[in-house]
């Protein structure tokens, strides 16, 4: 029982470090781009 529990909480602490590598090496927006306005899409 409590092997099944370890192996469990192994895979999810693998499993959310593979997640933050891969958000890491995400490509990165410049700092001097910016964001364009939106115009008024009420017309």
């Amino acid at each position: 029982m409590w092997l099944v529990i370890f192996l469990l909480a192994l895979a999810f602490v693998v499993g959310m470090a593979m997640v933050l590598l891969r958000t890491a090496n995400l490509p990165k927006i410049p700092p001097h781009i910016k964001s364009q306005p939106y115009t008024d899409d009420d017309e």
